[in-house]
């Protein structure tokens, strides 16, 4: 199977707090890597899924950024260019989550964006919090280099995502292209020191029925699951008495030091 080809990614996500209390869990899950010009016909290889329609599986325009009476493509290239980035013309592939009767929540969802030749030029991370808020997050927006076979960028953190977490810190992508395998690694850096990281590993899948709805019944619900993992854990942070910070709009304050600092205990 060539690595330009939409497909099933099936793995496991880590994370690891490291201060001020050590804290971790893994998590199997699922993710369905999807070219984007393609997702209506892709849609069409089971009945169990639908293209903007409710069904056990379906994908739906508007669970990603700007109009969804837009083509996908039309409102990266509008997002790109407002972040100073170049859309490369080549194949753009989405790896996401889908809704599942209909809900879904995606913690963050990635464009893997190539040019004619088929080389990975630009990456998008869309990220999405449990307040409704979203984010885009552009390479090479932020420090990008290529090592080892992986590419990295670095990023500020500019929305509250975990009520567990400050607003001033930075964050550290390390990337290996999609090809039969999958990682995408994040350090979380406040003052230069990594305190929190999360690692996606994911072994990719053909796209067809047959490992679409083998994949659908070992996880009937994969978003409800991924949301019901966020709270559990906030919970379990709750009880190892991590401190809660509170969301920026939230702060009676102007001073954006004040906001990064402030917390609830």
């Amino acid at each position: 199977m060539s690595s330009l080809e939409s497909g099933i990614f099936t793995g496991t996500l880590r994370h690891r707090r490291f201060l001020p209390v050590g804290h971790d869990f893994t998590y199997p899950l699922f993710m369905v890597f999807l070219d984007i010009d393609q997702i209506p016909a892709l849609a069409r290889i089971s009945p169990f899924l639908s293209y903007n329609h409710w069904n056990w599986a379906s994908f739906d325009d508007r669970d990603h950024l700007g109009d969804p009476h837009q083509p996908l493509r039309k409102r990266l290239e509008t997002d790109a260019l407002a972040n100073g980035i170049n859309l490369p013309a080549g194949p753009i592939y989405l790896l996401t989550h889908l809704r599942y009767l209909g809900y879904c929540f995606n913690p963050v969802s990635f464009f893997y964006c190539y040019d004619r030749a088929g080389e990975l030029q630009t990456v998008l991370a869309e990220v999405n919090s449990t307040f409704g808020e979203t984010r885009s997050y552009w390479l090479p927006g932020g420090d990008r280099r290529v090592r080892e076979g992986a590419l990295h960028f670095r990023a500020p953190k500019t929305m509250h995502v975990s009520p567990f977490m400050a607003m001033d810190l930075e964050y550290d992508f390390i990337l290996t292209p999609p090809r039969e395998n999958l990682v995408v690694h994040m350090n979380t850096r406040q003052h230069g020191k990594v305190f929190f990281d999360a690692t996606l590993k994911l072994e990719k899948h053909p796209w067809t029925s047959e490992s679409l709805h083998r994949t659908l019944f070992r996880h009937p619900w994969m978003t409800a699951k991924v949301i019901g993992a966020i709270h559990w854990q906030a919970l379990r942070l709750y009880f190892k008495k991590v401190p809660v910070f509170t969301h920026p709009r939230n702060l009676p304050v102007t001073d954006p030091a004040k906001i990064s600092s402030a917390r609830v205990v």
